[in-house]
C-alpha cells in the first residue's frame, strides 16, 4: 500500500496533500496510526528523493518498495517483520553510508536552481543550517482567539489534557504542541477558542495594526486563517472584507467563521485585481493585507513537494502576478491607511523584488513603515531577529516557524 501511495505522490501532478487526502478518502478502513505511518513516509521520500533514490539503486525489487523501506516512519518492529532477511540486511547497509561523503545534491536535496540562488541570497554560514531545518517536521503551532479565551487559561487547559504545549516565542497569541495530535474533537477548538495557524502567519496579521472600528481588507483570503486573526484584532467591530478570486477555498472559511464568533467578516469572490468591488472601495479602506499567491518555498518542512514542483519560468510568472495584485490592493487605501505586501516565499524575487518595483511605480504616494517598529508596538518581542532592512523576515533555521516575508508601507 506504501508503494502504491509513493507512485501516486511521485507523479507531481498534484500538491501532496491533495494525493494523501485522495488516497485515505479510498481506504476508510484505515485508522489514524496507520495514516500518519504512510503520510509520514511519503513526505520523507520527497523530502529527501535525490538521497533516496540514490540509494534505492542497489536494491532489488520495485522502486517504489525500495522508498518505502528506506524512508520507513512507522514501526521499526512491523517493518523487520514485513522484510525479508535479505531487504533488512540492504536496508542497513544503505542507511549506515555516511551522507557527508556523498556528493551536495544528495545531502542538500533541492532542486540545483533553488539551492544556487538560496546559496547566493544568504550568508555564506546559514544555507546548511536552513537547509537541516527544512528537513524537519514541522511543529504544530495554534492561535487563541481573544475574543473567546486568553492564552494561558488555553494553555493550562491542553497541560491539564495531556498536551506538551508551551507559548510560541513570538507571537501573543500563539501556543505550540509536540508531535501531531488531532484536535478537531477537542472542545477548545469546536467551540473556536483555538485555530492551527503558524506562528509566522499570526505575525502578518499582526502587521497590519488592525483595530476596532476600521475598515480592513483581506485581499487574499484563502481559507481565512489570517482573516480570523484580523477579526479579533478588531473585537469584532467595523467591517473585514475577505476576498479571494477562488470560491473553493473561501468556502473553507465558512465552518471556521461560525466557530470564530466573528460577526464583522464579509466574504467574497472577486474576479481579478481590477474587480468593481475594489473600483467602489478606492481610497476608503484603513489597512489592507496582500497575502500574494507564491511558490510557497518558505513551507517546504509541510509541503515538501514544491520544491519539485516549482520551476524558475513559474517564478517569473508569479512575480508578475505579485506585482499586479499589489497595486490592485493599494488603490483601496485612504490616506494614512496601511498596506502589508506577504508571502510564504523565501526568495528575493518574490520579495524585495516586488517591494522595491511597487517603491519605484508607487513614488510619492506611499511611504515604507519599519517592520521592526510595528512590532514592538504589538509588544512582540524575540531573541532572533525577526526583520531585515525593515521588513520582517523569517527564515525555518532562524526562529522555528516556517519562512515569511513582509513589506509595509503607509499610504501619503
Amino acid at each position: 500500500m506504501t508503494g502504491e501511495l509513493l507512485a501516486a505522490v511521485l507523479k507531481l501532478d498534484q500538491p501532496a496533500d491533495a494525493v494523501l487526502s485522495a488516497f485515505f478518502k479510498q481506504r476508510h478502513a484505515l485508522g489514524s496510526r496507520e495514516r500518519h505511518t504512510l503520510a509520514e513516509t511519503a513526505y520523507a521520500v520527497l523530502r529527501r528523493k535525490p538521497y533516496f533514490g540514490h540509494l534505492a539503486q542497489s536494491g532489488n525489487g520495485p522502486l517504489e518498495r525500495r522508498l518505502a523501506i528506506l524512508a520507513w516512519r512507522g514501526s521499526p518492529s512491523f517493518l523487520d517483520g514485513a522484510l525479508a532477511p535479505l531487504e533488512r540486511d540492504w536496508r542497513a547497509q544503505a542507511l549506515a553510508i555516511d551522507i557527508a561523503t556523498m556528493p551536495e545534491p544528495l545531502r542538500h536535496n533541492l532542486p540545483a536552481w533553488l539551492a544556487d540562488r538560496l546559496k547566493a541570497e544568504l550568508p555564506a554560514d546559514e544555507f546548511w543550517p536552513l537547509v537541516q531545518a527544512m528537513d524537519q517536521t514541522a511543529p504544530l503551532d495554534l492561535r487563541v482567539n481573544v475574543l473567546k479565551a486568553r492564552r494561558e487559561d488555553v494553555e493550562a487547559a491542553l497541560q491539564t489534557a495531556g498536551f506538551d504545549v508551551k507559548p510560541t516565542t513570538a507571537s501573543p497569541w500563539g501556543l505550540r504542541l509536540a508531535g501531531k495530535p488531532a484536535l478537531n474533537r477537542f472542545e477548545l477548538f469546536q467551540s473556536g477558542a483555538i485555530e492551527v495557524q503558524d506562528e509566522g502567519s499570526q505575525l502578518l496579521a499582526l502587521l497590519t495594526g488592525a483595530s476596532r472600528g476600521e475598515m480592513v481588507v483581506d485581499f487574499c483570503a484563502g481559507a481565512g486563517g489570517k482573516t480570523l486573526a484580523l477579526g479579533a484584532m478588531m473585537r469584532n467591530t467595523g467591517r473585514l472584507y475577505a476576498w479571494d478570486v477562488s470560491g473553493h477555498r473561501l468556502a473553507a472559511l465558512k465552518p471556521r467563521l461560525a466557530r470564530s464568533g466573528l460577526s464583522n467578516v464579509h466574504p467574497g469572490v472577486i474576479a481579478h485585481e481590477r474587480d468593481e468591488r475594489i473600483k467602489r472601495l478606492a481610497g476608503k479602506i484603513d489597512r489592507v493585507l496582500v497575502d500574494a499567491p507564491c511558490s510557497g518555498l518558505g513551507t517546504l518542512r509541510r509541503n515538501p513537494d514544491l520544491k519539485w514542483r516549482q520551476y524558475p519560468k513559474a517564478i517569473e510568472e508569479l512575480q508578475a502576478k505579485q506585482k499586479a495584485i499589489l497595486a490592485g490592493a493599494a488603490r483601496l487605501l485612504r490616506p494614512g491607511g496601511r498596506l502589508v505586501y506577504a508571502t510564504c516565499s523565501l526568495l528575493q524575487a518574490e520579495n524585495e523584488a516586488v517591494a522595491q518595483a511597487f517603491d519605484d511605480e508607487q513614488a510619492g504616494k506611499f511611504r515604507r513603515v519599519d517592520a521592526a517598529e510595528v512590532l514592538a508596538a504589538a509588544k512582540v518581542i524575540s531573541d532572533t531577529p525577526l526583520t531585515h532592512e525593515g521588513c520582517l523576515r523569517l527564515w525555518p533555521h532562524r526562529m522555528p516557524s516556517d519562512g515569511f516575508f513582509a513589506a509595509i508601507w503607509e499610504r501619503v
